[in-house]
């Protein structure tokens, strides 16, 4: 079996795909591409079994095939080759040896018929989104799903369908990021858990572009589908908290502040903070917002005052920064809102200027200052 292909285009499919590979694989053959050739069309396909993403290319064969060869080895030397035409020559016994303009290279691949197959897309409800849709979805909830492998159901970003909204939902009990779309049409009420290493894997390959992107589930897989690039992935099989339960529905103070001037305010005086809690304490009153951050066990204290809308009693409130810097970097409003209550209930953050066909809403738990 004998197929040409460009080197640069081949390297900048694989690199799409490159990601699922993990580090840790319980099988050897989980560490290789599957490479299946049909009528001058290459696809390639890589899994940890619990993922497995393929892309689609264009090349020159006469014949059809199928070799699983090593992710690593070929990924390094393509990236130390020139944009030139590969020649890929396959024996009976997987041995692959690859002819460039001045070189050849042999390496040993494996027998296909070990890899493991691919989810059946089964009894699936499917719908229809755009790229930049799903791409801003992503980005905006997945900074806050939880990294705690004891509460699963957290480790994912929760889907919520409607028939006219999709909405995405994260939190790691300390913060939560709820994210709807409302021109989003979904087949019927449903919801489930994508796990956040597949989303990852979608932040890496999708345009942020109009594109349309097909999506379908069923109970055990999620489907996604754009141009030549598929993904599939096992979704969590865990109940998802109820969020709504969080939410309060009545916070009355509230401050209107510059987004970029407060994120920075942030980034200064959190370099003062305790590095365990990272702890910042808000001290708003009358038109001024006064932060301050302090690290008893290192002599350590920053404090700074910056100007600010607000409506509400004089309140001193402490918050994780880094939860606030990351949550402040999830929205590109100029200004933000935020508003709170009492010292220990949740505050909200949301953003002053946001799209009629959206809306976001974060939302971060105090923490007790001494």
């Amino acid at each position: 079996m004998k197929f040409i292909v460009s080197s640069s285009a081949l390297l900048k499919q694989l690199q799409q795909i490159n990601g699922v590979i993990g580090s840790n694989n319980v099988l050897p053959i989980l560490e290789d591409f599957l490479f299946e050739i049909e009528k001058n069309t290459l696809r390639v396909i890589a899994t940890d079994l619990e993922t497995v993403m393929k892309i689609q290319l264009d090349i020159e064969a006469k014949d059809s095939g199928r070799v699983c060869i090593p992710a690593k080895i070929l990924m390094d030397s393509l990236k130390n080759l020139p944009n030139q035409p590969l020649t890929f020559d396959i024996d009976k016994n997987f041995g692959i040896e690859i002819t460039s303009d001045n070189g050849k290279y042999k390496v040993m691949g494996e027998n296909p018929d070990n890899f493991p197959k691919e989810p059946p897309a089964d009894e699936t409800s499917a719908f229809t989104m755009t790229s930049h849709q799903l791409l801003t979805a992503i980005n905006k909830t997945i900074f806050a799903v939880s990294n705690d492998d004891l509460r699963p159901a957290m480790t994912g970003v929760y889907f919520e369908l409607d028939k006219k909204s999709l909405t995405t939902v994260a939190t790691d009990a300390h913060r939560l990021v709820r994210y709807k779309l409302m021109d989003v049409a979904c087949p019927k009420t449903d919801s489930f858990i994508v796990p956040k290493k597949p989303l990852n894997l979608l932040k890496g390959s999708l345009p942020d572009n109009e594109d349309e992107i097909s999506i379908s589930y069923n109970n055990n897989h999620l489907f996604v589908n754009h141009g030549t690039v598929q993904l599939s992935c096992r979704l969590l099989d865990a109940r998802f908290p109820d969020y709504k339960v969080v939410i309060p529905a009545e916070n009355p103070y509230r401050m209107t502040i510059n987004r970029q001037d407060f994120q920075s305010a942030l980034r200064r005086i959190s370099i003062f903070s305790n590095k365990s809690t990272n702890l910042v304490t808000l001290n708003i009153s009358g038109s001024e917002l006064q932060l301050i951050a302090q690290d008893v066990d290192f002599s350590q204290e920053g404090s700074e005052r910056m100007s600010c809308q607000y409506d509400g009693e004089d309140i001193s409130i402490s918050f994780n920064a880094r939860f606030i810097i990351e949550m402040l970097a999830g929205t590109s409003s100029d200004e933000v809102r935020v508003e709170l209550s009492t010292p220990t209930k949740a505050g909200l953050l949301k953003p002053v200027e946001q799209d009629e066909s959206e809306d976001l809403l974060m939302l971060a738990m105090p923490l007790m200052s001494n």
